[in-house]
């Protein structure tokens, strides 16, 4: 048996353009300029807080970023609703995750930084709820790349880290997996780029939903 745990966001659905767009009007609604979009990209897959005030510079999340972190959240549903700010599953996921939860030598999980709330609503939009067993989100453990959300998760499955399989597209993914004893596939479809993720850790490049399938 291995447990395969799927980051969410620029893994499973590209969710940049509404993240970043949320994340921009949180910034400048407490008077700080628009951030690049590179910037946004670039701390997906943190817990909120941590990714608020990283983009700040700031070594420690302070008084500020824990009220941008609230009004993030205030916000998120409206914006995500506005024409648009749709979050698609990225092309061959479907297939992917509809084929891996088809084999009885595999459970499926997740771990991401998104709250419980939002990764309830990515799996109930996509008809996944039935195929992942376990999850840990922001709600539920330290940030990446802290190697809680995989070690929960197996203990919760009843499995080894060392059959574990921790699939993102973020450096904080692979580090995620290598804290834990876990093997690290880097998705080639996300926000980081492929040095990047191989520097971090990542055992193999996936460079298209097949390739995650042939891994198995």
């Amino acid at each position: 048996m291995r447990l395969v745990l799927f980051d969410c966001d620029g893994t499973l659905v590209d969710s940049a353009a509404l993240i970043h767009e949320v994340m921009a009007r949180t910034f400048v609604q407490f008077g700080h300029p628009r951030p690049d979009v590179s910037k946004t990209k670039s701390i997906i897959g943190l817990t909120l807080d941590i990714a608020i005030a990283r983009m700040q510079g700031k070594l420690h999340v302070d008084d500020e970023a824990i009220a941008m972190t609230a009004h993030y959240r205030s916000i998120y549903m409206d914006v995500r609703h506005e024409p648009g700010m749709d979050v698609p599953l990225f092309a061959g996921i479907k297939p992917m995750i509809d084929r891996l939860a088809a084999r009885e030598d595999i459970l499926i999980g997740a771990v991401t930084g998104k709250s419980r709330r939002g990764l309830v609503n990515v799996l109930e939009t996509h008809g996944f709820t039935p195929h992942f067993i376990v999850s840990r989100t922001a709600d539920d453990c330290p940030s990446k790349p802290h190697p809680a959300m995989v070690t929960e998760c197996c203990d919760e499955a009843g499995m080894k880290a060392a059959d574990a399989i921790v699939i993102g597209d973020a450096i904080y993914d692979m580090q995620m997996a290598k804290a834990a004893g876990a093997r690290a596939i880097g998705v080639s479809w996300g926000y980081a780029s492929i040095d990047e993720l191989i520097g971090a850790g990542a055992d193999i490049i996936a460079y298209h939903p097949n390739d995650v399938l042939d891994h198995f």
